[in-house]
């Protein structure tokens, strides 16, 4: 997780082969699971937002050629250290009557 801004544009255009002013968020997770960095251009310039978590890792997809498509939710969720995956919804809803 020491790359920047720079380094981590590089390697959305060179190891994932997308453009990285494109307005797609590049989500880079580190070796042990527990730091993410999010990379997205706004159009102005880029935007880099890092967090640590303090218990457990961040889910993360099973990757076959470098770059999984996530939906907004599923990315919302990956920030929260959700997994959408097998998301724990509660517990089900009382019945009625």
């Amino acid at each position: 997780m020491r790359k920047g801004i720079a380094g981590l544009s590089v390697m959305a255009q060179d190891v994932l082969r997308q453009k990285p002013t494109s307005g797609a968020v590049f989500a880079f997770r580190g070796r042990k699971g527990d730091r993410l960095k999010l990379l997205y251009w706004d159009g102005q310039g880029f935007c880099l937002y890092y967090k640590v978590l303090e218990r457990g890792r961040f889910p993360w997809p099973a990757v076959g050629n470098g770059a999984v498509r996530l939906t907004s939710a599923q990315l919302a969720m990956l920030w929260e250290g959700i997994d959408w995956r097998r998301p724990d919804w509660g517990a089900p809803p009382a019945r009625v009557g």
